[in-house]
């Protein structure tokens, strides 16, 4: 079995054994993976283990044994790659990664390598870390609606005075409300577009929005995902984002 250095983004941590981990991990190499961690749950003279390295969003540099037979793999070597200021210890953030996690996770079920979509989630997770005030409130909509592009069903942006509708289940605007309810208009719809012409981050400060705009915002793009994603189900995040964020 060979090695591979690769990185990594955490997204779910089992307590495995007495010592031990078993982590999901989306890899820029392999897509995403499960690994064993042995050992890293006990303490020594030289201090605490290394469990707190395998929290969710944590980005690591990894060696690992990969067999494309086999459902989980092992990890040899693990190491920050990117440590986060903020994340781990704001709860504002920790809120916005984890809902960010649980997204990502109900999107990706096949261990398919994608490096472009590895390194647009990476840069999502630095960029929040350093985020504050609108850009911080507003980041879990951004992230939503571009995330979509990479599994094919983003929404284009033709939004205007002659298409002020967007159809959620055909990912369009239009000039008609369509012949169901999953639909966004008035002002809804046209944030939806001004969140679709951001590029860079830090362009959310321009998007002055109040609770109950992104939370209504929050669940017909929840609403769009499970119309396009088989099985997506609830997303437990949610709550939690809204009561913390306020979203």
């Amino acid at each position: 079995m060979q090695l591979h250095k690769t990185k990594g983004i955490v997204f779910r941590t089992v307590k495995y054994g007495d010592t031990s981990l078993i982590v999901t991990v989306y890899t820029e190499l392999f897509g995403i993976q499960s690994y064993i961690v042995s050992g890293v749950r006990t303490s020594t003279k030289k201090g605490p283990g290394k469990a707190n390295l395998f929290q969710p969003s944590a980005i690591l540099d990894l060696v690992v044994y990969h067999n494309e037979l086999k459902h989980l793999q092992r990890i040899r070597e693990f190491k920050w790659d990117h440590l986060y200021k903020h994340i781990f210890f704001n709860v504002i953030k920790n809120a916005v990664a984890l809902f960010m996690v649980e997204l990502l996770q109900k999107c990706l079920r096949q261990p398919e390598p994608n490096p472009e979509l590895f390194y647009f989630i990476e840069d999502a997770f630095i960029h929040l870390d350093e985020s504050e005030g609108p850009v911080l409130a507003n980041y879990p909509l951004f992230f939503t609606l571009h995330l979509a592009g990479f599994f094919g069903f983003r929404i284009e942006d033709t939004y205007s005075e002659r298409n002020p509708v967007l159809d959620l289940q055909e990912g369009v605007f239009g000039g008609e409300r369509p012949h169901h309810l999953h639909f966004l208009e008035g002002n809804y719809a046209y944030i939806t577009s001004q969140l679709l012409k951001v590029r860079q981050p830090a362009e959310l400060s321009e998007l002055l929005l109040n609770q109950d705009t992104r939370r209504h915002l929050l669940h017909a793009y929840r609403d769009f995902y499970a119309l396009h994603v088989p099985d997506f189900g609830e997303m437990r995040t949610l709550g939690v984002l809204q009561t913390i964020v306020g979203a």
